[in-house]
């Protein structure tokens, strides 16, 4: 990973005027999928944020792997092994709880539905029950993929949704993600847990892995290496993107400033654009026209959503004092930077 666009992305979260840093002073929050791109980003900042603020906010880590969670996270960081379907008992008290466990690859979402179900659904049960036991702030980091099929670019604030069919076997991640929505409102109505969801539009930055398989690491890697994009799908679907820092800050802003039982959009709506359109734009500017964009004749098309629109509109968070900071040219930049 470049350290130096990683640093800066930290000193940046650091200074961020969106939310209060003080407000994590002294106390423990519990993270999941922290050796994933949110959930390390958000990790690595609260520790750098520690030592500026001198905060003493202690992060407690439930991770899989405990050796590859050492490689990436700070040594201040405690860890639980364990999986978010089976979360142990955690004797000490937690004030936050935020959720960024899930699986984001296209192709695992249709060889193993039901893994991702369980570990959705299952896995937000628990988490949500921890939170009530220990009276902790709850955040459920969720995805724009749960407006589902749009057929129009107007404005989706958190209460327009679209069709999902769920006998669609890659339904599994946005149907279960909308379960997830609902567990989280629910308890907040029924128990009074402090709990929202963030639908967080399609994130990158640095961290992301050189072999990634989704869309916009491909098109860095072709970048790189001087090979044209080719595309399994026309690109005709059109939604925003989100820098990994930016990302970060949303989810402090709506894990501290959030109305409990409430969803949050957070995305770059400068970004939004076809994948075509990014394609065109990886090419012309970030490969100085030196590859094109071309569509397969025979792509296989089954690991991917319909087409849709997914104009996200951004005012609630915003009206909490965030704001998306980094656009899309330069999203690559870092990102490829970091893939180096």
């Amino acid at each position: 990973m470049n350290e130096k666009f990683f640093q800066e992305d930290l000193n940046n979260i650091c200074d961020s005027d969106s939310f209060s840093w003080q407000d994590l002073k002294e106390k423990t929050i519990f993270v999941t999928g922290g050796t994933g791109l949110i959930g390390m980003t958000l990790i690595n900042a609260i520790d750098h944020s520690n030592k500026h603020y001198g905060l003493n906010c202690k992060v407690i880590a439930l991770v899989r792997d405990v050796a590859k969670a050492k490689s990436l996270l700070p040594d201040s960081v405690e860890f639980i092994t364990g999986s978010v379907e089976n979360v142990t008992e955690i004797p000490q008290d937690i004030d936050y709880i935020v959720h960024a466990a899930c699986p984001t690859a296209s192709a695992f979402m249709v060889s193993n539905p039901v893994e991702v179900i369980n570990a959705s659904v299952l896995g937000t049960v628990n988490l949500i029950n921890l939170a009530k036991e220990k009276g902790a702030a709850f955040l459920y980091l969720s995805s724009m993929e749960v407006y589902g099929k749009v057929d129009t670019e107007d404005k989706l604030d958190e209460n327009k949704l679209g069709y999902i069919n769920p006998l669609v076997i890659r339904s599994c991640y946005p149907e279960s993600k909308r379960m997830c929505e609902a567990i989280v409102a629910a308890y907040a109505h029924e128990y009074g847990v402090r709990a929202c969801s963030l639908r967080l539009a399609q994130t990158f930055g640095p961290g992301i892995s050189i072999d990634d398989k989704r869309v916009f690491a491909m098109m860095a890697r072709c970048a790189m290496n001087g090979e044209n994009i080719v595309l399994l799908t026309k690109g005709e679907s059109r939604h925003p993107y989100l820098y990994t820092a930016d990302a970060v800050t949303a989810i402090l802003t709506v894990l501290l400033k959030g109305k409990s039982g409430q969803s949050y959009n957070a995305a770059n709506p400068d970004t939004y654009c076809s994948i075509y359109e990014m394609g065109e734009m990886v090419a012309s500017e970030i490969a100085d026209g030196k590859i094109k964009v071309e569509v397969a004749d025979n792509g296989d098309t089954s690991k991917y959503p319909d087409t849709s629109f997914l104009n996200l509109d951004v005012k609630a968070i915003e009206d909490l004092g965030w704001s998306a900071t980094v656009d899309l040219k330069e999203m690559y930049v870092r990102m490829m930077e970091s893939m180096k």
